[in-house]
């Protein structure tokens, strides 16, 4: 993704740095160890608000069995999550979109040096193209409509590209409301990446976390996206699969079939993608392929990724995150997330891949 905004003002770093750092003391490691097993303390994350119902959940589950360990994580967006976390402002994060290499180079020092930053995919998910119109409840969507819906180039509901490609539904002559993220947003990254890449000629603007054009209605993170669709007439939007609840989601055009999105169809494109080559043995990174015409696929999916450093001042910082992110990549941890967030559980070769990385933290 290109031109992201990573660094963050003076007053903002000192305001976050107060009392907890990446690097820092932010736990409470008063409390006595248990043959160096037992955790406690407080541990602050922030990032990805696609993930939040699959966070949410694991950290009931985790402080369930660790209850001397405190966990919060604000939804703030992934350009947020991760503006903090090289900031120092918390030891751990989720973004929906990777780390560019300049952000990375910016990770690795405030963890302390290269190979001391940690990024891992833990999170696969679809993103719904939602929408809220009477009287449809069953809509096809090809990428170069899609594109041309969000381009602002088809702006009535009864167009003729969307009448041609849903024959037996009713379109009403109602005017087409696009509804967009206004926070640095890896959905949004995700989103127009799959434009970009499937309809380049109706979709002209770069992937990017930040949305590219002044068109359509704006909402601050996931929950005010699918409020905003909610709330209005003819609107259509995107956002996490976990958040839309009783909205309508379009099937999207692959190949020659409509797929709607699910988490067995999204978890089908990581296989597909292809791994960034990367020289830090601890950060994995994919880079999805939205034009796949292979059966069964839901291409406007995501991945999302958290973050970590392998070292930190406080020692039980370190033990606090390598076993709250061992949880999250067990057998257990997806199983739960998927429970919550309807996400797809990463694979076992996944999840030996990440494995090594995750191991890392602490254990300088």
């Amino acid at each position: 993704m290109k031109n992201r905004k990573w660094l963050v003002s003076l007053p903002l770093v000192l305001a976050l740095t107060i009392g907890i750092s990446a690097c820092g003391s932010s736990s409470d490691s008063g409390s006595s160890s248990d043959g160096g097993t037992s955790l406690s303390g407080q541990m602050a994350g922030a990032g990805a608000s696609s993930q939040d119902a699959a966070m949410q959940a694991w950290i009931v589950k985790f402080q369930d069995t660790n209850p001397d360990v405190t966990i919060s994580y604000d939804p703030v967006g992934s350009g947020g999550g991760r503006e903090q976390f090289i900031a120092g402002g918390t030891i751990f994060g989720g973004t929906d979109s990777p780390f560019e290499p300049e952000e990375i180079t910016a990770a690795q020092k405030q963890c302390g040096g290269t190979q001391n930053f940690v990024e891992v995919p833990v999170y696969i998910s679809p993103i719904a193209v939602a929408y809220n119109v009477d009287g449809v409840s069953d809509l096809n969507l090809d990428p170069s409509t899609i594109a041309k819906i969000f381009a602002g180039d088809i702006t009535n509901w009864n167009d003729p590209a969307i009448a041609k490609i849903n024959p037996d539904a009713t379109l009403p002559d109602l005017a087409i409301s696009t509804v967009h993220r206004t926070d640095d947003s890896g959905t949004t990254a995700n989103f127009t990446d799959y434009m970009s890449q499937t309809a380049p000629k109706d979709w002209t603007y770069p992937a990017d976390d930040t949305w590219p054009i002044k068109s359509g209605e704006g909402a601050d993170g996931t929950t005010g996206v699918v409020s905003a669709i909610k709330s209005g007439s003819g609107t259509i939007g995107y956002a996490d699969l976990s958040q839309v609840g009783d909205l309508n989601v379009a099937n999207v055009g692959v190949g020659g079939d409509y797929v709607p999105p699910s988490s067995e169809a999204a978890a089908k494109i990581v296989d597909s993608s292809k791994e960034v080559p990367n020289k830090d043995k601890n950060i994995v990174q994919f880079d999805l392929n939205r034009t796949t015409a292979d059966s069964g696929i839901y291409p406007i999916s995501l991945v999302s990724y958290e973050m970590a450093c392998t070292q930190y001042d406080n020692a039980a910082d370190a033990k606090n995150v390598a076993a709250f992110y061992k949880y999250i990549i067990s057998p257990e941890g997806q199983s739960v997330a998927a429970e919550a967030a309807g996400s797809a559980p990463i694979s076992d070769s996944l999840r030996k891949q990440i494995t090594p990385a995750v191991n890392a933290i602490g254990a300088s």
